[in-house]
C-alpha cells in the first residue's frame, strides 16, 4: 500500500468515521492485512463506576471496527461495500483506566465473504478477542 493510500485511511479511519473520531481512536499500523489503534482511556466510556474499568460494548464496538478497516484497506474502489454478519468477542479480564491498543489481522478474503481476528492489549496483557466475519461487495 502506498503512502498515499496509507494516509487517505488513516484520515477515514481518525477523522471522518464519527465514532471513531469521538473515541479518539488513532491508527498505529495499517497494511491490507493488519491494523494496530490506540485508543485512549475516557472516563465516559466506563462501565464499572466502581473500578473505572471500560465498558464491554466500547471494546467490542472497536473491536468490530479494527476488523472493519482491514476491509476497507482492500477496497479496490471507494463503491465497494462492507457489513458486519458476526462478531464473536471473549472477554479475558477487565480493562482499567489506561489506554487500549486493539489489532486486527486478516484470516481470509474470500469472493464475499471476509473474516478477521482481533485482539485488545493494555500494557501488553491480552484483555478481549474476537472474530469478525464481514460481508464484503466490490462493485
Amino acid at each position: 500500500m502506498d503512502t498515499r493510500a496509507k494516509g487517505r485511511l488513516i484520515r477515514l479511519a481518525e477523522q471522518e468515521i464519527p465514532i471513531h473520531k469521538y473515541f479518539g481512536l488513532k491508527v498505529e499500523v495499517i497494511e491490507k492485512e493488519f491494523i494496530k489503534v490506540r485508543v485512549p482511556f475516557r472516563k465516559d466510556l466506563v462501565g464499572d463506576i466502581r473500578a473505572n474499568h471500560w465498558h464491554g460494548g466500547i471494546i467490542a464496538t472497536i473491536l468490530d471496527s479494527v476488523g472493519g478497516a482491514i476491509g476497507i484497506a482492500n477496497f479496490n474502489t471507494p463503491k465497494d461495500k462492507l457489513s458486519t454478519i458476526d462478531l464473536r468477542v471473549d472477554y479475558l479480564r477487565f480493562a482499567d483506566g489506561k489506554d487500549l491498543i486493539f489489532e486486527g489481522r486478516l484470516v481470509r478474503m474470500g469472493n464475499r465473504i471476509m473474516v478477521t481476528k482481533m485482539k485488545a492489549f493494555q500494557e501488553d496483557v491480552l484483555v478481549a478477542e474476537g472474530k469478525g466475519v464481514y460481508n464484503f461487495i466490490r462493485v
